[in-house]
């Protein structure tokens, strides 16, 4: 198989990779609290072809040798953390984190974190004095001890901006302090692996204490009760890339076709 024929190969694989994160992006354009995917590529076993003295003929700029390359490959997918438009919903429930944080979650029994905060109280299963605050899949939102955060089911809650849930049983009883939501702020997102469900949890290897500022330190993370963060999917750059990239993805194709029929004209050729 020629170089030009492996190149459009290759190229032409990455590209669909390409699309796809694309139409991931594009797909969930109205998912609350979603970062955009972002793709990266590299050349694939670029050398240099090295040539015989014989081409180097006086008035020569270049030096000997050219460039071959094998296509290219998607190199690493990251993501765009820019935070996305509030939408006001007027649910005192609908969270929205301002500033680099992220809500904590249970999921499947352990601890994911999340952006995406439509949040409401639903009955405790394991007490049923109690209210449960839960996301929009019933996973329990935990507080900063690592539980999930409930409160006495006669009273009316409120969320302040650093994350404390105010309770009061009637209108002239005091305001009590039920707990206060986990919100933890990363060092570095590369500490962070995206999951299923737009959840995120710790890479392999990184433990809570090397990610997340400890308790008590110097923070600008905010949150607004009643808005939604909404995600932060560019449609326009999202379509105009996509255009760009089938239409590379098609001169791929017909240089794979091209290379097709000159190794058939060369077998002929033998023949």
């Amino acid at each position: 198989m020629n170089n030009s024929t492996i190149g459009a190969a290759v190229s032409m694989s990455s590209l669909q990779q390409r699309l796809d994160i694309i139409a991931d992006n594009i797909a969930n354009m109205n998912t609350d609290g979603y970062k955009s995917k972002e793709g990266s590529f590299e050349d694939v076993l670029t050398r240099v072809q090295q040539q015989s003295k014989d081409y180097d003929q006086p008035g020569r700029s270049t030096p000997l040798g050219f460039n071959i390359g094998f296509g290219v490959r998607v190199a690493s997918i990251s993501r765009n953390w820019e935070e996305g438009a509030l939408r006001e919903t007027g649910n005192p429930t609908d969270l929205a984190i301002q500033g680099n944080g992220l809500f904590g979650v249970q999921v499947n029994g352990a601890t994911a974190y999340t952006r995406q905060g439509d949040f409401h109280f639903v009955p405790d299963s394991a007490n049923a004095d109690n209210m449960m605050l839960v996301d929009n899949t019933g996973n329990p939102v935990l507080d900063t001890d690592g539980n999930p955060l409930t409160v006495p089911a006669n009273v009316s809650a409120a969320i302040d901006e650093n994350g404390r849930v105010l309770t009061k049983t009637d209108e002239n009883s005091p305001v009590q302090v039920a707990g206060t939501i986990m919100i933890v702020e990363p060092f570095s997102k590369s500490s962070l692996q995206a999951v299923d469900g737009n959840f995120y949890v710790l890479a392999d290897g990184v433990t809570t204490q090397q990610a997340f500022k400890a308790a008590g330190e110097p923070s600008t993370v905010g949150v607004r009760a009643g808005y939604l963060e909404q995600s932060n999917v560019d449609l326009s750059k999202e379509m105009t890339e996509m255009m760009q990239i089938q239409r590379t993805y098609q001169l791929a194709a017909r240089a794979l076709s091209s290379s097709d029929q000159m190794l058939g004209l060369a077998n002929n050729m033998r023949g």
